[in-house]
């Protein structure tokens, strides 16, 4: 069984993981290259590369997690953020700023959702569903927690003291990994005691290797859309809001709309997920991005378009969160998940890598409509996908 203080834990970790490190540059960006005199494209570029740290990465992260479970494995990515933070903090030149991003990038894949989601499947196997969509629900109000916070900071003492106060923050979380079991499903439980009785939860599918691979090739295509649409999103919605027209105060508070919807959605999947079989939600999280980006296209004439744009990404990009982590639940061998998924993912971070530098040249030579055209292309072809793998695998 997974308890409810470790599903408590994890999801107060990934509140702060994910603000202190996924969003520090969606918060900082601007204000980073307005102080330092730098381009913009080199300033998102250290993002860019944390990114890309994280897809190579992953292979080994999940490999680790699935051998040793998440308490080692995520306590040191606390660790790794609260130096990153610090790292930025101190940059006067781009050796130390890009090699702190490095550390941050490292830091992220073992801190936030996947490493999360590989931990949970470890220790409750089969009945992981339901907890990885309750870590989520914290996780969703990063942005909106944190994008006002560090605000609020930097008007107070000025960025690099913020990204200091960042950095201890994380360190909070390191208790937090450290109370993680490190048992694994199945593995506890005496032969004589009978194995508590557990919702049914649909067992991976038996498919040929064809299957497999094509399986394999869906997921990873849409995680690779989807990664693609949230980090040029978490670096720039702020920014693509503000090119709409809307004045900067409104378009960050217009921006943390995501996070709460995020949260609004994957609290409506823990209590009444049951009902809907990972296909399906996933195809409806998928059709919601589409939507967003369209509805985006009218938010420098018409408000509530642009309230309309945050929060229906939000809510898709919520559901989607929760999908990438019980897909493959019902895909692969749980066994295996942290490694499997961690090769299935690497080209999701790779890809998504180049998204905020896209979208930086995207919205300063063409403006912020041009980015949200862009998104929605993305978007339909993630929904194409999860079509498909409905299609093709909700029947097996």
């Amino acid at each position: 069984m997974i308890l409810r203080r470790t599903v408590f834990f994890l999801g107060m970790s990934q509140l702060v993981c994910w603000g202190t490190a996924y969003y520090l540059i969606g918060g900082f960006g601007r204000v980073i290259g307005d102080d330092l005199g730098w381009s913009r494209d080199l300033v998102y570029g250290g993002f860019s590369l944390a990114l890309l740290v994280m897809g190579f990465a992953s292979p080994l992260a999940g490999r680790l997690i699935d051998r040793h479970g998440g308490r080692k494995v995520m306590a040191t990515g606390s660790v790794l953020i609260a130096l990153g933070c610090a790292g930025v903090a101190l940059s006067h030149g781009v050796v130390l700023y890009y090699a702190s991003w490095i550390v941050l990038g490292l830091a992220m894949r073992l801190t936030l959702y996947d490493a999360a989601f590989a931990t949970l499947a470890r220790i409750g196997g089969p009945s992981a569903r339901k907890p990885m969509a309750q870590v989520t629900l914290f996780g969703g109000l990063a942005s909106t927690v944190f994008w006002p916070f560090g605000h609020m900071l930097t008007e107070l003492f000025g960025w690099r003291a913020a990204l200091f106060i960042y950095a201890g923050v994380a360190l909070l979380t390191l208790p937090l990994h450290l109370a993680i079991p490190v048992s694994r499903y199945g593995d506890a439980a005496p032969a004589a005691m009978p194995a508590p009785s557990l919702p049914a939860e649909r067992p991976p599918l038996a498919v040929s290797p064809r299957d497999r691979f094509a399986a394999g090739a869906l997921y990873a295509l849409i995680t690779t859309a989807v990664n693609f649409l949230n980090s040029g999103m978490s670096a720039h919605m702020i920014n693509i809001l503000a090119g709409l027209g809307l004045a900067a105060g409104a378009a960050v508070w217009i921006s943390t709309l995501r996070g709460i919807a995020q949260s609004a959605a994957r609290l409506g999947e823990v209590m009444f997920g049951a009902r809907l079989d990972a296909f399906h939600l996933n195809m409806l999280a998928a059709a919601l991005l589409p939507f967003a980006f369209v509805a985006g296209m009218a938010g420098g004439v018409f408000v509530p378009a642009a309230l309309a744009f945050a929060f229906v990404y939000g809510a898709g990009n919520g559901l989607t969160t929760i999908t990438r982590g019980t897909l493959p639940l019902a895909l692969f061998d749980r066994n295996t998940y942290g490694l499997v998924v961690g090769r299935l993912l690497m080209p999701s971070f790779i890809v998504s890598a180049a998204s905020p530098l896209v979208y930086a040249s995207i919205i300063e030579r063409f403006g912020s409509q041009a980015a949200l055209v862009l998104s929605a292309v993305v978007a339909l072809l993630a929904l194409a996908a999860a079509i498909m793998l409905h299609l093709r695998f909700l029947k097996r």
